[in-house]
């Protein structure tokens, strides 16, 4: 007779990820060379790690002066479809199969078993911080995300940071975690104004501006070539966060995310945090940069690169880095709410009825159909309509198109689970 889930399972689950980690720390850094460059970016004030959970390409770029590697539902899916996790997921089937789960049950188990050992390898060889993500079927269930972000932290306290994304659930999630002590890179931000919410409620360790992908659509969508879009973004969120741990002794750290190229790694010297491909990094060394001009460009107010500036407003760019008064005073009231009570709709509902319900969107089937299809970057010729009538921000459009983007890849990494199984039983 099969075991009820509460019986056990964290802690077996739990001890079995854990089996034969090794972990140095403290001992890893010293024996890596330096590099002068990367050192003057950390001089001007930013914290730099690597946005890859591929071994190789992390061995090919970590220095002394890399703290962390972020992975999410992308970056560990791209891991788990090479094969090299076969035999881990083969024996958590032998695990979870002595228990009655439910198919929803199994696959959150499946993927936090998978994100928690592949961490725990990163923090083994590199000892590395490591953000481990959370299942995409979560952004909506607040009290899963909860329960899922103290197991993460309970494998590896030394250096896991547990990723939540910015949605009405992961909000009130963030919350309750950052409130217990637990670091939250909370991920899936674009926009100064989101991280402000962010910053206020949740108050997490760390808090994104997804840069590149906001450079994208631009260029993508014709509007112009892009340039400097996410930049701006991203150093006005930097510039709000600051003002907040100032004023409100928030905890939270601006990471400047979704970094593209070298040059933005330039452009972005200074932010608190900066996470970039391998790709990137490579393009920054490769430029040869003198160490003179590499210098602190937090106080730059970058020119976004839109062809007709009326396009501004029209496609709602301005939501990227301007914090309306009307967004102050209703966070100032969702302050005074008890928010233990909430549930994800009502922190909609609480935007909607005053006057922010462009940042806080309750999105149709429809909707996140069309934004499943579309991919990371939204058409502007689907969602014309609603942001020219302001009733969504772009900001709230990329975070869709964000997270259905990581459902996609999320969906993928779980079918590669089932076929590894269904292989296995032939």
């Amino acid at each position: 007779m099969k075991q009820k889930p509460e019986q056990g399972l964290e802690h077996v689950l739990h001890d079995f990820i854990l089996d034969g980690f090794s972990p140095r720390f403290g001992q890893v850094q010293s024996n890596l060379p330096t590099n002068a460059c990367w050192q003057k970016i950390k001089s001007a004030g930013t914290e730099l790690w690597l946005d890859t959970g591929n071994i190789d390409e992390i061995s090919k770029y970590w220095t002394q002066e890399f703290t962390a590697v972020t992975t999410n539902n992308t970056l560990l899916n791209k891991e788990v479809q090479t094969g090299r996790y076969d035999s881990l997921i083969r024996k958590t089937a032998e695990i979870l199969d002595k228990y009655d789960l439910d198919d929803r049950q199994r696959k959150l188990e499946f993927a936090f078993a998978l994100n928690a050992y592949h961490a725990l390898r990163l923090v083994e060889i590199f000892d590395a911080y490591v953000s481990v993500e959370e299942h995409t079927d979560l952004a909506g269930d607040a009290d899963l995300a909860v329960a899922y972000a103290r197991r993460y932290y309970a494998i590896c306290p030394q250096r896991f940071i547990v990723k939540i994304p910015f949605t009405p659930a992961g909000l009130l999630a963030t919350r309750i975690v950052s409130g217990e002590q637990i670091p939250v890179n909370h991920t899936l931000g674009f926009s100064a104004r989101q991280n402000y919410i962010i910053g206020r409620i949740g108050r997490p360790r760390f808090v994104n501006v997804f840069l590149g992908r906001l450079n994208s659509f631009v260029a993508d969508n014709e509007l112009g070539d892009g340039q400097y879009v996410g930049e701006k973004a991203a150093l006005a969120s930097c510039s709000v966060i600051r003002e907040l741990c100032r004023t409100h002794s928030i905890p939270s750290r601006q990471i400047a995310a979704s970094i593209r190229d070298g040059q933005q790694v330039l452009n972005l010297a200074g932010i608190d945090v900066m996470t970039m491909p391998g790709k990137a990094a490579g393009q920054f060394l490769d430029m040869n940069i003198p160490q003179e001009q590499i210098t602190d460009h937090t106080g730059y107010d970058y020119e976004p690169g839109v062809t007709d500036k009326a396009s501004i407003e029209k496609y709602r760019l301005d939501t990227l880095w301007d914090v309306p008064d009307k967004l102050h005073k209703c966070v100032d009231k969702l302050e005074k709410e008890n928010l233990d009570t909430f549930v994800p709709d009502d922190i909609i509902d609480f935007f909607h009825e005053n006057d922010c319900g462009d940042i806080m969107v309750r999105w149709s089937e429809k909707e996140f159909k069309m934004s499943m299809k579309e991919g990371k970057i939204p058409r502007v010729t689907n969602w014309k309509k609603p942001l020219m009538e302001k009733t969504v921000g772009l900001d709230s459009l990329m975070n869709l198109a964000g997270l259905c983007s990581f459902t996609a890849d999320q969906n993928t990494m779980d079918n590669r689970v089932e076929s590894v199984l269904s292989k296995t039983k032939e």
